[in-house]
């Protein structure tokens, strides 16, 4: 039987990311909640393995409600992925953090629902700590990298985190806005917390591509749509390249927090690995 092949990183992304690899191998992958959102590329970054998937398949097919998150992860971690890069395009709800800014958040607010966000169904119980649901170590090198090839970073940020696929209205993201939480996106739950769940390393990565409703003191700032999100992003692919490929070759080999640690008693035969 031929050995599955492997590796250690792993980013959410679209295939503009790996079509700047050489010699991608892809790798279909089977997982007990159904296929992941495309088939793995795996390919090679400054001497790392990384394994690339798009969260919302290789043509954006799947919207942010219809997403298989835990295929996605659970064929991360079956490949030996332990530390998780997950860039996303977000809004902003402050006018301190600007359009083309990145954010490394450190905490999630979530306002999604009929999502399946949970490996541990039964009958094994257990509840996972989720206080702090991001890596400390992995989102201190993201900032790190970032500042180093000068793109404005905020090394801290809540995301509070919509179903979707509707953007917010005037009243909601005012709210949002009035509890002093920086932006809004509709992936970062259950995507994250299911990386800490398996007990991966996670960091998240906002691009601010709009002001969400606009900025409240500027009505001349237009409330976001989709193809400006779309566009921006598009225009800032190769910034976020740069940032990726800045930070790969930072990660060390071995892992020194403690994600690992909340990885809980699922089943000998569900596991990934």
């Amino acid at each position: 039987m031929t050995p599955r092949p492997r590796a250690d990183i792993g980013i959410f992304g679209g295939s503009g990311f790996y079509a700047f690899l050489d010699d991608v191998e892809e790798v279909v992958v089977d997982t007990p909640y159904g296929a992941p959102s495309a088939p793995v590329h795996l390919g090679v970054v400054d001497g790392r393995r990384v394994a690339f998937l798009p969260r919302h398949g290789p043509a954006h097919e799947f919207p942010p409600h219809r997403v298989n998150y835990r295929a996605n992860l659970w064929a991360m971690s079956s490949l030996g992925v332990n530390r998780v890069v997950g860039p996303f395009a977000a809004g902003s709800l402050q006018p301190h953090v600007h359009p083309g800014d990145f954010v490394v958040v450190d905490q999630f607010v979530d306002r999604t629902w009929g999502r399946a966000d949970t490996f541990y169904e039964g009958p094994l119980p257990y509840h996972p700590t989720a206080a702090d649901p991001y890596c400390a170590e992995l989102s201190g090198l993201a900032v790190k990298a970032a500042s180093d090839i000068g793109v404005p970073v905020h090394p801290t940020g809540t995301v509070v985190v919509v179903q979707g696929p509707r953007f917010s209205t005037r009243a909601e993201s005012r709210w949002y806005r009035a509890q002093g939480w920086e932006v809004v996106n509709m992936t970062q739950y259950p995507e994250a917390f299911l990386a800490r769940e398996l007990g991966l390393c996670y960091t998240g990565i906002a691009l601010i591509t709009d002001y969400d409703t606009g900025v409240e003191d500027d009505p001349a700032v237009e409330p976001v749509t989709q193809e400006a999100v779309f566009s921006f992003f598009d225009r800032n692919l190769e910034r976020i390249r740069s940032l990726l490929f800045a930070l790969v070759p930072r990660v060390p080999h071995e892992r020194g927090c403690h994600c690992a640690d909340a990885r809980g008693p699922l089943p000998a035969v569900e596991r990934p690995d």
